[in-house]
């Protein structure tokens, strides 16, 4: 699988794990030039407090793009180190 966004691949691998139709990539398949920290939290009442990244591709910023549970919960413990994307990120195979 490929995450991209403004013609740019932000994640590839082959093992992802899809929950709630959101595929998570493992954190070490992002090119981390693309990504900085974001101060956005959200919570879900079953996998725990999500952090958010924000996307960069050149001078184009995509805020919050890219989520993670730092510590999520144990129902949701398979998406421990890893990240999804939404807002535009396209995620194709």
């Amino acid at each position: 699988m490929r995450a991209i966004w403004n013609d740019t691949v932000l994640a590839e691998s082959d093992d992802t794990v899809v929950v709630e139709g959101n595929h998570y990539f493992p954190s070490e398949a992002l090119r981390r030039e693309h990504f900085r920290d974001s101060d956005a939290h959200t919570v879900c009442p079953w996998k725990g407090t999500a952090s958010y990244y924000d996307v960069v591709v050149g001078e184009k910023v995509n805020p919050g793009a890219a989520w993670f549970y730092p510590a999520p919960k144990d129902a949701a413990k398979q998406i421990a180190g890893r990240v999804a994307f939404w807002k535009g990120v396209q995620v194709i195979p």
